[in-house]
Order: structure tokens, then sequence, then C-alpha cells
């Protein structure tokens, strides 16, 4: 086979695997496929080929991706709900992992509530706000 078709071949097979992940994955290859082309295309040796194919590639994954990543990867945008972790909070039901009931009073709503180690808590307690998991805020008593 000419190498100047492998090398076509590879470019369009990684481009396709690229669009395929969007995740940049391959993105490397394809221009690694490119300048070997064009080193084939220039009369390059084919093992001047396959090096400059691994170089650029190399390189690239590795000079690049880091940079690029903070533009792909999606990020997590705090929320409001976020912000109760560490807060404190009064319960208003009783915490019983038992009974499987619970609710606490915190920014002037009321949740529900359980109990991270489990633990009954009595009403009244002052706790803090550990996690949110769905609707429910998973809480630990304040020792006073």
């Amino acid at each position: 086979m000419d190498p100047i078709i492998l090398w076509i071949l590879l470019a369009v097979g990684f481009l396709i695997l690229e669009f395929a992940t969007v995740a940049l994955i391959s993105i490397w290859f394809v221009v690694g496929s490119l300048v070997a082309l064009i080193a084939g295309v220039l009369g390059a040796a084919f093992w001047l080929q396959l090096l400059l194919f691994a170089l650029v590639a190399l390189a690239l994954l590795l000079l690049l991706r880091p940079f690029l990543q903070r533009f792909v990867t999606p990020h997590k945008v705090p929320t409001n709900i976020d912000a109760m972790v560490g807060q404190e909070a009064v319960v208003t039901e009783a915490i019983s992992k038992l009974d499987g009931t619970g609710s606490v009073k915190i920014n002037g709503l009321v949740w529900s509530a359980r109990s991270e180690s489990g633990e009954p808590i009595p009403a009244g307690a002052i706790v803090t706000v550990q996690a949110v998991e769905g609707v429910k805020l998973i809480v630990l008593p304040v020792a006073r």
C-alpha cells in the first residue's frame, strides 16, 4: 500500500473517531497523520514519516491536551444548595433512622434530614450540615 494513501486513511479514521467521541481522544493522531502525509508527498522515507507521526502526535498530546481540557471538560456550577454544607441548622422534627423521620430548618426553609452517624437526634438540637443527597440534608449534632 502506498504510504500516502495510508496516511490519508489514518487521518480520516482518526478524525471520524474524534467526532464520535468529542473528548480530545484522537485529534493528536489526525495532525500527526497529516504531518506524515506531507513528509510522504515531499519524498521522505517511510521510517521518517513514522517518526514524524509519532513525534508530532506525542508532542501535541503532552503539550496541548492539559490546556485544551479546560475548555472541553464541563465545569460544575455551584448552587445555593452547595453553600449549605458546613452551616448549622435546628432540628424541627426528631431525626430517627428507625422511624425514617426527621427535618431541620436552615435559612428559613424546612428540609428533610437524616443523621450521618445513624444516631437519633432530638427536636431542638443544633446540627451541622455535612452533605446534600437529593432533597435530604445529611447532618451531625453539634457538640456543645
